[in-house]
């Protein structure tokens, strides 16, 4: 569980790039047994409602998320998603958007009892230049089987930290370019 601290003195760093981050500060939920807390933040050179309007229908969530196999929208606010972990492993929940602000705010946390418990928070603020949306994910997550759980999922390269790091470069690709750039190796169509 991610220690709760009291602070006197504040900087100007999201609460999530704190050394000891504090899932309440940063708006989250702090469910039982989460421990830890991720923020990320891009900016992207398109209008905050574009940026917004894509991320809020989650069926285009698996287009720059490499990891998700498939997000079922289940209503307005619930979907089943389904991942891929280390080895031939996946998870599955149902999330569900606890608040909502249109055009700024998705916060969402999974429902019930799940391997993968977590809440996140994403808001998109014009930025102050006027070129484009600051994007800011953060969000907690409890990973399976504990600290073992995070070392297989890192050494994997599926640990949380980096996945959100590659959404939000993929994400910021697809918004600017229209496509996401691929290292792969050229197929050859002979």
């Amino acid at each position: 569980m991610a220690k709760k601290t009291t602070r006197t003195t504040r900087g100007d760093a999201p609460e999530a790039t704190a050394k000891d981050p504090n899932p309440a500060a940063a708006g989250l939920a702090n469910a039982e047994g989460e421990d830890t807390l991720i923020g990320r933040t891009v900016t992207i050179n398109r209008p905050r409602q574009e940026l917004y309007d894509l991320w809020r229908d989650v069926r285009n969530i698996p287009l720059f998320m490499v990891d998700v196999v498939s997000i079922t929208p289940l209503d307005d606010l619930r979907s089943r998603w389904v991942m891929k972990g280390p080895g031939d492993t996946r998870f599955e929940w149902t999330s569900v958007i606890v608040e909502e602000e249109p055009g700024y705010l998705i916060s969402w946390a999974t429902e019930g009892d799940t391997d993968v418990s977590n809440t996140g928070r994403i808001v998109f603020i014009d930025s102050p230049n006027g070129r484009g949306t600051i994007v800011r994910a953060t969000f907690t997550y409890d990973a399976p089987a504990g600290a073992l759980g995070k070392l297989v999922a890192k050494v994997t390269q599926h640990d949380p930290r980096m996945q959100a790091r590659r959404a939000l470069r993929r994400f910021k690709q697809l918004m600017e370019t229209g496509e996401i750039a691929n290292a792969g190796s050229p197929v050859d169509d002979r």
